[in-house]
């Protein structure tokens, strides 16, 4: 492994922050409070990976890979095995997918279930929430401990074999039960060994005979003796053990650096903060999570694509057709090649992002008959709210950035195309909300999760802020902003919130959608698109109201944890709650960004009037 991918990525300093439980003085101004939270930011983001044994995961939950090419070189036909234990509580029946090199066979205690014959290459599909293996095998479990072997044969350097269980493609499924896996109940195998693999392995063997020869580790998996292999004795061993690298502090709902869209939306806040405020290092912070993602492409490719490492901390940023992590998460780097004509790495933004613009165009599913951007999660097609946001900030931001007329007009065209067709397919005129998400093959109706409604008024005052005038759709865009914003009124409850579940009164309070909603409001009403009389009240009560659940070290309480889309609106309200978690951090920024401005302007407005 070379140096550099053993190293520390180390961009920042990190210290650690000061405890306190004290809550900001409801007087702090708006733009300070913004500030506590990005000096909070600054202060505990170090931008680096630890390098760490790869978690070894004893149940049968996930991807299970077997890199025999890592242990033995092949420059010819070879054999190699591969041995585990399956556990289970009572009789059962599983189908497994399965990927692999040329030949492969597999037996259950002892019983041939699985034969593959043929020179193929390793087939990996990525789709939004999984990877998808194109072979399958039955598994018929008895209740206890039952054996597995695999045979592999293969005639090439890469010499992998994938197995997974059924992949749930992100739905909610409840009371899911996977088998236990791994050498942890072997007999003659220590619990140091079991706890960093779930595999024996054994070869190389000669390949000739392709399957069909039998070696010793078909009839018995004995320990502790050498048999004849292909270029001399062999034993018993385990896959080679790789470290990775890993995220430093890693909370549940992630890092305020891994890749995703909320981290990015983080950078993105920061970068407007550090204009905002002339302090340079919150411009630094999001220059920072910017060069450290692309430094790190190489190493997560490398840990992907030659380890085989799929699950590994930050393996979202390669080879996942999802916006948000494509998207979304560049619009800080999209954002800067806007704002600044020259940075030493600027060509290295501009090659990220065309494959991001690229990606848009050529790649991104979208649903039949309409323009706007749509999941094959966990239904084929199911569109979600949060998919304005995903993409149309990122497109608003291509049309600013493009370099000839057509490509503005296109970008243009298709951020406001997608906000109508969304409002067509996700807007609930009855309430006058967005369901979270909806099924293109059925009417079950999802919750109105406060969050959801969120990127839905976000998504369109960015279309308002920068959509010319003249254009067809900006009327339409205006009045649906407008009715939204008229309906989210009647939600708000008497102590300034949104709840999770907005029409659910009993769900909690929660901070990242009631902040959401209070910078879209404000803007509105800075950008004359509300009634400043109407709505400045309920953006200042909401504003007080958040400003509960913040500390004087920048902490912030009561942000919804991230939600796949369910018709179940007890899966919502059951939702956990996190400090912090950078899902509700940018959008308070925001929201911080936003109060400022407007009361800014009223303050100024108060003194013409004062003074005349």
């Amino acid at each position: 492994m070379k140096v550099h991918l053993i190293l520390l990525l180390l961009y920042t300093g990190f210290s650690i922050p000061c405890i306190s439980q004290e809550k900001v003085n409801p007087s702090m101004r708006a733009l300070e409070v913004a500030c506590l939270i990005g000096d909070k930011l600054v202060r505990e983001t170090p931008f680096a990976y630890k390098l760490e044994l790869e978690n070894n995961n004893n149940v049968f939950n996930g991807i299970q890979m077997v890199d025999f090419g890592r242990n033995f070189h092949v420059v010819k036909p070879a054999v190699a095995y591969a041995y585990t234990q399956l556990t289970v509580s009572e009789d059962r029946e599983m189908t497994v997918q399965l990927g692999h090199n040329d030949a492969c066979k597999i037996w259950l205690n002892g019983q041939e279930i699985y034969r593959k014959e043929g020179n193929r290459e390793l087939e990996l599909l990525y789709e939004e929430r999984s990877m998808e293996l194109p072979f399958r095998a039955v598994l018929k479990l008895k209740k206890g401990t039952n054996s597995l072997l695999i045979k592999s044969l293969a005639n090439r350097e890469k010499w992998q074999v994938y197995l997974q269980p059924p992949t749930t493609k992100g739905a909610v499924i409840k009371n899911l039960c996977y088998p236990e896996i791994g050498l942890n109940r072997m007999e003659r195998v220590e619990k140091d060994v079991a706890s960093v693999t779930n595999w024996l392995i054994i070869g190389p063997f000669p390949g000739n005979n392709g399957l069909d020869r039998i070696y010793p580790p078909e009839k018995e998996q004995e320990f502790g003796f050498m048999y004849a292999g292909s270029d001399g004795p062999v034993t018993w061993t385990i896959p080679k053990i790789d470290v990775i690298g890993n995220l430093i502090d890693s909370k549940p709902w992630g890092t305020n650096y891994h890749w995703n869209y909320h981290n990015g939306g983080v950078a993105w806040a920061m970068k407007l903060l550090g204009e905002m405020t002339g302090e340079k290092k919150y411009g630094k912070y999001a220059d920072d999570f910017c060069d450290f993602q692309l430094r790190s492409i190489p190493f997560i490719s490398y840990e992907k694509n030659t380890l085989g490492k799929d699950n590994v901390p930050n393996g979202l940023l390669t080879n996942t057709p999802l916006l948000d992590f494509k998207l979304a998460p560049s619009l800080p780097f999209i954002y800067r090649l806007r704002k600044e004509p020259s940075f030493p790495n600027r060509a290295e933004y501009l090659s990220f992002i065309h494959s991001m613009l690229a990606y848009a165009r050529k790649e991104q599913v979208r649903l039949p008959g309409y323009s706007l951007f749509t999941r094959i999660t966990p239904k084929k097609y199911t569109t979600w709210v949060d998919d304005m946001f995903m993409g149309i900030p990122f497109l608003i931001q291509s049309a600013l950035l493009a370099e000839t007329a057509a490509d503005r007009n296109y970008y243009f065209d298709d951020a406001a195309n997608q906000i109508l067709d969304f409002n067509r397919v996700v807007w609930d005129e009855p309430a006058g909300l967005y369901v979270h998400a909806r099924y293109s093959d059925s009417n079950e109706k999802m919750a109105y999760w406060s969050r959801a409604n969120g990127w839905g008024i976000w998504a369109m005052s960015e279309a308002l802020l920068y959509l010319p005038k003249d254009r067809t759709q900006y009327k339409a865009i205006l009045e649906h902003f407008c009715k939204h914003a008229k309906s989210l009124i009647r939600y708000q409850n008497e102590r300034g919130f949104w709840t999770n579940v907005i029409d659910h009164p009993e769900s909690r309070d929660e901070v990242s959608g009631t902040a959401i909603f209070t910078m879209a409001m404000a803007r509105g009403i800075r950008e004359k698109w509300l009634d400043r009389r109407t709505y400045q009240p309920i953006v200042e009560k909401a504003w007080s109201a958040i400003k509960t659940q913040i500390d004087k070290d920048g902490t912030v309480h009561n942000i919804c944890y991230g939600t796949m889309c369910t018709d179940d609106v007890n899966y919502y309200i059951n939702r956990p709650f996190y400090d912090n978690d950078t899902h509700g951090l940018f959008a308070v920024l925001f929201a911080a960004m936003e109060v400022h401005r407007l009361l800014e302007e009223s303050d100024r407005r108060t003194k013409e009037q004062i003074s005349r």
